[in-house]
Parts: C-alpha cells; structure tokens; sequence
C-alpha cells in the first residue's frame, strides 16, 4: 500500500529556490522524504514518489536516452498526462541535454481529427526527434507523427534501451531548458522557448515573493501538466524549493470537484491554484453533504489566475466553504502568461481580493477606468436605474452590481515581481497614466527570448529592448496591475469599448444556459461597422423553445450592454476552448465565418429596448 510522502524533510535544510538550474535543484531535493504523490478519481492515493526517487528514475531514463545517440539540444515531446512518467521523461531530458515539450491531451475525445491535427503541428514545428506517450494516448501521438522522422513509444518501451556507455549532460545556467507551447486562446499554440535561467528566475520569484513559501508548505494541484500554471507552478517551482506535491488529474475534477477539497483536507494542503471556474464549479456543488469531511483551514494561499478573474465567483466559494475553514483572505489573484514563464505580478499572501469599481460608461467612452461615484450621486447624475445586466449575475459580489446602471467590477492583480516591470501603452508606445486602459507590456528575466526558431513572430511579440506585448489590456493603480481582457477580443462598436465577458457572464444567468455556454465577438457588417454576434450552444430541441431562447438572449444582451446582435443557436460540444480550458473567442469566430458551427436557429432582429424587457421574463435569471 502506497504511502503519501512527507510534506517536511527531517534532516535536509530548507533552501527556497536559490537553485540555477532544474538540475541542480533535484539533486538537492532528492536528499529528503518530500515528493509527489499521485490520487485517483475519488481521492484514493496511488502511487508516492519521493523526489529522491524521482531523481533515481530521471538519471537512469537520462542514461538510456543519452545511450541511444540522440544528440545534445534535441526536442525530446511528452504527452503531459498527471501521471509520474511525465515528471521522470521531463528531468530525464534535463539530465540527458534534451529540451522536453509538453504536448496537451485530448480532453474532448470527439474532437478526434483536431487533436491529432494540433498535436502533429507542435511536433513539426519543434522539430522532435522522439516522442512518448502512455499507452491510452499513444494511438494519437503515432498518428500525429505519421511520416515524421520522430522515435515515437511508451515509456516502457524507451525503459527496455540499454544504459550502457551513457553519460549526463545536464545544461548549465544559461541554456534551454523546455519549449512551452502557449494555450491559444486568440492565435494557432505558439512554442515559447523556455531557458534555464528563466525559469528558475520565476520559481524564485513565486516562491519567495508571490507565495512566502515557509517549510511546513504542501500543494495540492489538478491543473495539466502542459499549461503553464501547471508545469511551473506545480511541479517545477515545489521541487526548486523541496515542497510536496499532491496530483489530482484533470479530468478526475471535472468530474468530482469537490475531491480536489477533500485532498487538501486530508493532506492538510496550504497551497493550491486554480482558474475561476474551478471555484465556480466546487462552489455551485455546495457542500453536498461533505461538511464532516472537510477542513480548509490550512489553505493560506488559493491561488486564481488562467482567465478573467471573477469576484462574484470568488464571494460565492468563500460563502459556501467559510463553513469549513476556507478564509476568504486566502485567495491570491495573479497575473501571468506563458510568455513570462509563468508569474507575472502577485497581490500579499493573506490579503484576499481587492476589487476596483470603475464607471463602465466612462469607459465605453473614452477608455478611462474612473471609480464609480456613490450610487445616489451616479443616478443624481442623470444614470438610470434600469439594471446594465438585467440582474442576471450570480454570487454575492454582484449583488450591488446587478443594481447599477454603471459600475464593473475588477480584481486587482497585485505588483509584478521583484526584476520585472509592467508599463501601460497606447498603441503609439507612449506611456499612460494610471486609471488609463492600454496595452499590457512586460519585461524582466522571467521573460522569454522568443519564440521558438520562429523570427517574425517573435518580432510582432518583443520590442528591440525585451519588453514583451502580451496582448492584454489593463491598466495601473500606484503600481497594481488591472486586467480587463483580451486586446483582439475588445468589441468596438460607435465608439464604445465593450468587454465581450460581460455579455457572456450576464447570458449566464439564463437557466438554459450553462457556464461556459457562450462566446461573444463582433463581426464586419455590410456596411463597414462592428456587429455584435452571440453564440450559444443549445441543449433544446423544439423550434420553438428555441425561437425564445434566441430572442431572451437578444434582450438580455441590449439590457447588458445597449447593443443589438446576431444569435447563433449551435449544438453542445460546439464552441473551442485552449488547453487551459479557456474560451478561445477567435477560433469560435473562425468557426462561425467558415460555417463550421452548423447553427440549430439564428436570429438577427433589430429589437426595441422596450420590448425585449417583456420577453425576457419568460426566460429569467437563475437565483
């Protein structure tokens, strides 16, 4: 019976992440008892592997590999499933002088000719010399390689090659260290090269700055492998700094949330992140009859980051789970990209969530993010009363919202780390002044060189002197950093800014439609203005229920932002996500230009805001 590994060493000191290479960190590490441990679906431990032991396997794959005659420097692809062969063939490559790339799962197994499609595209484009995948995906990975000059096996298969006449190569400080494809939510995956200094820069800064690890620490992550916040913040960075990991996969919580609690309960866990919707889904299960078997009080830094980051969201888990410990002070919204490695800027542990509330009609305006006056002053003003988002949001946060005419709220994503700065341009590359929206720029060493073997996109991406666009907007608050989006998903239309997540998380609240269920953009008119089209994937199948549905959706969205639309009704399973579970707004456009979507019922009817008032009621909000 396997047994979890310990969360402190007995004898081995402390060091947090003063390492300069991933190399020279697990051979510190594997000095003590701390490690990685593997849970099944209900929360059953299945196999513990002690980071001395980690290192044993990694050598001795490094042996083999290095034995075989791939050269020094060779992209070496692994299928990144939660399983301990990834974290052995990731510092075996180390080892080995072989640069390992991560390759996503198939986590829509009806998606069957796009996965393969993807995974065939990294693989060209990194240009691997071998490939492995466990026996489940490796059907897909030898497909994806087809004709390709790629070694393609299981690990079983690359364990039975020889050790003899090996040697280790490890890289030093300044060289590779992995490719990183990015998760796409608006463009093709993009292989950010990772080096050895960059990454182990970010861990530094994570674990010394953005969490204050102390020794006593333990994670607990269902995040993939193959993003970002997973690789690093969950298997690099705890290594770097000697802390216990315990691993859930991916799919076992979206199945069971609240596992994902009950393992932190048990392994008394005090560090753990995920995107929103991962607290949206354990917090609309509720309890569910698992009070008795929770305590959340040792989780000191709840991390959020992936995506927008929702207040309402955040309120709503705090709610339901102050019951059993969970300190709404715990949670830790960041802001990161893969571009930077992983972290970028991070709020003080123990501080909870500030949000700032801004004027959202100054901003559709004139892309200013003003606070918001006091409520009787704004509608002295001459705002009305009339609900901007029809009242639909759920969560306690919310609530004042769905009164107001006028206020956004946004969560505030704390100071970049120690090395690194965050400027705010306009398009021209001047500076703004706090409160202005702009474009997100980042520098410091965490900061990628570039894409991988690929010029012109790096160029688009760097200015000359390493600062990095990373294709947000936001802006600055003394020095905090505010995220309000995606530049290429901002809807502009007469003028007004409008943030398509509004739209979206309104349409939301209609109990037809389901979180995740919509993807809002603009489109080209005729007539060479914006137009509005929402798509929503639809699990009624009378034409008639339909019919209601698309015109409840027309009015919820003119009460939400003013704007008439287009509304495309389209089976489930229809709109694309990145690898990180976001919504990718530009490939659902894509699909809807080309076709691709198939709509059940589209509705393109210029409605007076009177009127859809009215009709929306037959279609309300959810409580």
């Amino acid at each position: 019976m396997a047994v979890a590994t310990a969360t402190v060493n007995s004898t081995l000191p402390f060091r947090l992440a003063d390492f300069e290479t991933l190399t020279e960190s697990l051979d510190y590490a594997a000095g003590g008892e701390a490690g990685i441990n593997f849970y099944s679906p209900r929360g059953e431990l299945e196999t513990a592997l002690s980071h001395g032991a980690l290192r044993e396997q990694s050598v001795s794959m490094a042996l083999k590999l290095t034995a075989a005659g791939y050269p020094r420097g060779m992209r070496f692809a692994i299928v990144a499933e939660t399983h301990p062969d990834f974290h052995v063939f990731f510092f075996a490559c180390q080892y080995a002088g072989l640069i390992p790339v991560p390759l996503p799962l198939n986590m829509n197994m009806g998606a069957h000719c796009a996965y393969v499609a993807r995974l065939r595209g990294m693989l060209e484009e990194s240009g691997c010399g071998a490939a492995v995948a466990r026996e489940g995906m490796l059907a897909f990975l030898r497909e994806a390689a087809s004709g390709l000059d790629i070694d393609v096996g299981t690990p079983e298969d690359f364990a039975a090659l020889p050790e003899v006449r090996g040697d280790l190569r490890p890289f030093d400080s300044e060289g590779p260290c992995y490719i990183q494809y990015s998760s796409g939510s608006t463009s093709a995956p993009r292989g950010v090269f990772i080096t050895q200094k960059a990454i182990t820069s970010n861990a530094r800064g994570i674990s010394r700055h953005g969490l204050k690890l102390v020794q006593g620490d333990r994670s607990t992550s269902w995040l993939p492998l193959y993003h970002d916040m997973g690789l690093v913040g969950f298997c690099i960075a705890p290594i770097m700094s000697q802390v216990t990991v315990d691993y859930l996969a991916t799919a076992s919580f979206a199945r069971r949330p609240l596992v994902w609690l009950k393992l932190m309960s048990r392994t008394r866990g005090s560090i753990s992140f995920g995107p929103t919707f991962g607290y949206d889904l354990c917090a609309r299960r509720g309890l569910n009859g698992s009070a008795a078997e929770l305590d959340l009080s040792a989780w000191r830094a709840a991390g959020v980051g992936g995506e927008m980051v929702r207040a309402d969201v955040l309120e709503a888990f705090s709610a339901v789970f102050a019951e059993v410990g969970f300190s709404r002070k715990a949670f830790l919204p960041c802001y990161g990209l893969a571009e930077a490695t992983l972290a970028v800027s991070f709020p003080e542990v123990g501080t909870g969530v500030e949000v700032d509330r801004i004027d959202r009609r100054i901003f559709a305006a004139t892309g200013r993010a003003v606070p918001l006056q006091d409520e009787g002053q704004a509608n002295a003003n001459g705002a009305s009363d009339e609900p901007v988002d029809g009242g639909e949001r759920t969560g306690l946060a919310f609530m004042k919202d769905a009164s107001s005419a006028q206020g956004r709220d946004f969560v505030v994503c704390g100071r970049p780390l120690p090395g690194h700065k965050v400027e705010v341009r306009d398009d021209h590359e001047n500076l703004l002044a706090d409160r202005c929206v702009g474009r997100v720029m980042v520098t410091g060493p965490s900061v990628m060189t570039g894409y991988f073997e690929n010029p012109a996109l790096t160029a688009a991406a760097m200015t000359v002197d390493g600062w990095l666009d990373t294709g947000d907007l936001g802006y600055l608050l003394d020095g905090r950093l505010v995220v309000t989006g995606r530049r290429k998903d901002l809807i502009i239309q007469n003028g007004r800014n409008i943030w398509p997540q509004d739209i979206e998380w309104a349409l939301e609240g209609i109990d037809q439609i389901r979180s995740g269920d919509v993807a809002c953009f603009a489109i080209e008119a005729d007539d060479g203005d914006n137009e509005v089209v929402v798509v929503v994937q639809c699990r009624l199948t009378d034409a008639e229920a339909q019919d209601e549905l698309a015109r409840a959706i027309c009015a919820t969205v003119y009460r939400a932002s003013g704007l008439h639309c287009r509304v495309a009704l389209v089976p489930t399973r229809s709109l694309t996500f990145t690898s990180s579970g976001k919504l990718s707004r530009a490939a659902v456009k894509a699909d809807y230009l080309s076709g691709a979507l198939s709509p059940l019922n589209e509705l393109d009817v210029p409605l007076a805001a009177p009127q859809p008032r009215a009709q929306a009621q037959t279609l309300q909000a959810k409580s």
